[in-house]
């Protein structure tokens, strides 16, 4: 089956980087399919607490493109949809889509109650498992589309029955199957974005060994109004508000057995974080472990002096060598070696949080598509072929800012390709 026509443009991952290269190249014209693996779109950002540069949460960039992407009738977004093949030349691919059942149709209306009749909880995603949701859930408040999900886990119990049961709108439908589908462009956008490198790997850093160790994307969860604690920052083993918080940087970043490169945007992302600590425990105490610091311009320089400013957070040039846990306080006690001084350090926090680097998700998940992927997983772009590019964090590690301004820079290159074709 063949849809649209090879002036069209695949952009392959829902986040802030496919939304701005999908939304540039439909504002000026273009037919554009838009695909996401997950249930909704809106990527990592969606998870933040708050992002650069203004500190807002991601409702504020996100509602909007989304309502853009629903005034816009020259883009397809497809979601739970993955590329199975990519065949052809620039100007001229044929493209094989796979999604799979999200086993509810457009007739939700989102009241929940398929929800409230499920029994069965699955781990939550999103929330990277810090509590779970129901078997027919909805991704977070935000998902676009606005459409609950069952969960294949559930498929052939009795909680599926109560499910289908309890929705009035039709809208169940446990009969859904795969689908594939071929669709024919003339330029592939990939924004296929990254994921938190696995903490787990850091044998290390304790992480998921002790409870009390958190990574900087599960901070912005607990520190988000719709996170698993309602936003209060608390530690895993008690529920305690922390007096004391250590923040490790480069965990798993800059490290040959590991992460080789240096993850761009930790060391600002813990500077948030202690904003976010700072705003709920005025006496809360904060120590930043850094091999480098590193504050990307202007801007995050003076955002780096104003934290540097504050007389409860200590910055200490140190690469954390190990972690250990007192078992009758569950305290983190941390050891370092101090870079200047060379002496070693020992210090104890209520609560450690890892700044874990991003990891290109073509690493784990390689494009099906003649890419040229470096070994580190990023996409490395072919400008003289064309035809296909890489935007965002498939590329390189980026913030949100610098992975728009690409984004828009790739929709153009996109373009370009459909107009030589």
């Amino acid at each position: 089956m063949s849809h649209g026509n090879e002036s069209g443009i695949l952009v392959v991952g829902g986040g802030i980087s496919g939304l701005t290269a999908a939304l540039e190249a439909a504002e000026v014209g273009h037919d554009v399919v838009l695909v996401e693996s997950l249930p909704s779109l809106g990527g990592r950002v969606s998870q933040l607490n708050q992002y650069f540069p203004k500190l807002c949460p991601p409702t504020c960039g996100l509602e909007i493109n989304f309502r853009r992407i629903k005034d816009n009738p020259r883009i397809k977004v497809m979601t739970m949809t993955t590329v199975a093949k990519v065949e052809g030349a620039p100007g001229a691919y044929t493209v094989t889509l796979k999604t799979a059942p999200r086993y509810v149709n457009e007739n939700c209306t989102c009241c929940g109650e398929c929800a409230k009749a499920c029994v069965a909880e699955v781990a939550n995603d999103f929330n990277f498992g810090m509590d779970c949701v129901k078997g027919a859930y909805l991704p977070h408040p935000m998902a676009f589309p606005q459409r609950y999900v069952v969960s294949p886990k559930i498929i052939g119990t009795e909680d599926a029955s109560r499910v289908l049961e309890a929705c009035k709108y039709g809208a169940v439908d446990l009969s859904m199957q795969e689908t594939t589908q071929e669709f024919k462009v003339g330029a592939i956008v990939w924004a296929t974005g990254w994921k938190p490198y696995d903490a787990k790997k850091i044998d290390n850093l304790g992480f998921g060994q002790y409870d009390n160790i958190i990574t900087n994307m599960m901070m912005e969860r607990l520190a988000s109004d719709c996170g698993p604690t309602g936003g209060k920052i608390t530690r895993p083993s008690d529920g305690k508000a922390p007096e004391s918080v250590i923040f490790v940087q480069c965990a798993g970043s800059r490290d040959r057995n590991h992460l080789p490169y240096c993850s761009y945007i930790c060391c600002m992302a813990s500077l948030k974080q202690a904003t976010y600590i700072r705003a709920q425990y005025p006496d809360a105490k904060i120590t930043i472990f850094y091999i480098d610091m590193r504050a990307p311009g202007n801007r995050y320089e003076k955002f780096y002096k104003k934290i540097k400013e504050d007389p409860l957070v200590t910055f200490v040039k140190g690469k954390v060598a190990e972690v250990a846990e007192d078992p009758a306080t569950r305290n983190i006690i941390v050891t370092a070696e101090n870079a200047v001084t060379g002496e070693k350090i020992r210090k104890e926090a209520e609560l450690v949080v890892l700044a874990t680097g991003m990891q290109p998700s073509a690493s784990e998940c390689r494009p099906a598509a003649d890419l040229c992927v470096s070994e580190e997983g990023f996409i490395v772009n072919d400008f003289a072929r064309g035809g296909m590019f890489a935007a965002g964090c498939a590329a390189k590690p980026a913030d949100v800012v610098s992975s728009n301004q690409n984004a828009t820079g790739m929709a153009l290159k996109a373009i370009q390709t459909l107009v030589k074709a």
